[in-house]
């Protein structure tokens, strides 16, 4: 399954290259249009390894910025977690983002994400595979500095069982160029 994830990341990588490729090649061409101006791209990278555990996440993401108030956009998640000889999962979905500038220096944030879950249990074993839909409906209130936002966040869905976070709040850093 880990080479699985490692294609759905180079293939996510390669596409996401190419689009960013093709719309510089545009944007080379002819002056950028109004839409491609207000467009920033940015996203999440996440890598633990320690004592039988590994995980890794690439979560890259495009916002369309109305004006200097409200910004819209969308973002893709890949994540694989694998704790040696107890479980191992894979997680792809995606999401959409709204964020509001209540001041230059105060973004609040609204971020509806869907997941797709693959966990395989006691993988020695052979044991215990559920693959299930999970959404979360994330509220967050970030300080927010140039392209570079930090905050909180809050899943108003979590669940407890089924949730791939430890606990429905979570920090963020959110940057965008």
């Amino acid at each position: 399954m880990f080479t699985t994830f490692i294609s759905v990341i180079k293939n996510s990588f390669l596409a996401l290259l190419f689009v960013v490729a093709c719309c510089q090649n545009l944007n080379s061409q002819t002056e950028k249009s109004a839409f491609w101006k207000n467009v920033r791209y940015g996203g999440g990278v996440g890598f633990n390894l320690s004592n039988n555990f590994f995980t890794a996440t690439l979560a890259p993401s495009a916002i369309y910025e109305l004006n200097d108030t409200f910004a819209f956009g969308i973002g893709l998640n890949a994540t694989f977690n694998n704790q040696k000889n107890i479980s191992k999962s894979t997680i792809l979905g995606g999401s959409l983002i709204g964020l509001f500038n209540v001041i230059n220096e105060l973004q609040l944030s609204a971020e509806f994400e869907e997941l797709q879950v693959n966990r395989r249990y006691n993988v020695n074993l052979g044991i215990a595979n559920e693959t299930y839909w999970i959404p979360a409906l994330f509220l967050g209130a970030g300080y927010r500095n140039g392209n570079v936002t930090f905050g909180v966040r809050y899943d108003v869905l979590y669940d407890n069982e089924k949730s791939i976070y430890f606990d429905p709040w979570m920090p963020f850093i959110r940057l965008y160029f």
